[in-house]
């Protein structure tokens, strides 16, 4: 007479593979979909940038000599940058998403390497007396840093970057006195027209 085996404790089945597989795929989708809508630039704060950008222009323009235009410039992009800073810090606030966050942080490191190169590109062309080459320098610059910046973004802020771009271009082909008329044009009415536009479609 066989011993009777003692029955063992079935354990659990772990969780299908395509089960962890939909959720991780809808993870991903909605990841996407918070980036598409979520636009990093906030909209409100492009506009008070546009206006400093104006009052920037309005400034250089009235200047006597190619230093003290440089400092009209210098400021206005520190004001404009740091009016920026507070109103991102601001937006992502708002929304209070730690994955909002975590694009916010990619977003701005993905901008300053243009941004760098722009204020070293700055000092090299003022020593070597390339002073009218610093309008289209910015522009592209910076519309390269929100085309890089933009895959964290929404893809509006990828169109701001491509007409700064264009700007830029458009600047080194004109002649160099109007260099400021296409500064206004782009740190001003670009910065204003897209900060409406994302003000009104993606909010902040």
């Amino acid at each position: 007479m066989s011993s009777a085996r003692p029955i063992r404790r079935l354990r659990p089945e772990p969780r299908a593979l395509h089960g962890r597989a939909a959720d991780d795929l809808a993870f991903i989708r909605e990841t996407m979909e918070r980036s598409a809508t979520f636009t990093a630039v906030p909209g409100k704060g492009g506009i008070a940038m546009g206006a400093i950008g104006c009052a920037g222009a309005i400034a250089a323009t009235a200047q006597a000599t190619s230093a003290a235009w440089l400092i009209a410039w210098l400021a206005t992009a520190s004001a404009a940058v740091a009016t920026g800073a507070v109103a991102l810090t601001a937006k992502s606030r708002e929304v209070g998403e730690p994955s909002i966050h975590g694009m916010r942080a990619k977003f701005v490191r993905s901008l300053l390497p243009p941004l760098v190169a722009g204020a070293l590109l700055t000092a090299a062309l003022w020593r070597a007396g390339l002073a009218t080459a610093l309008p289209g320098t910015w522009l592209l610059l910076y519309g390269t840093g929100l085309m890089t910046a933009g895959a964290f973004s929404a893809r509006v802020v990828r169109g701001m970057g491509i007409c700064f771009m264009a700007l830029g271009v458009a600047a080194f082909a004109a002649p160099a006195a109007w260099g400021d008329l296409f500064m206004a044009l782009g740190f001003g009415g670009l910065h204003m027209g897209f900060g409406f536009w994302i003000w009104r479609r993606n909010g902040g």
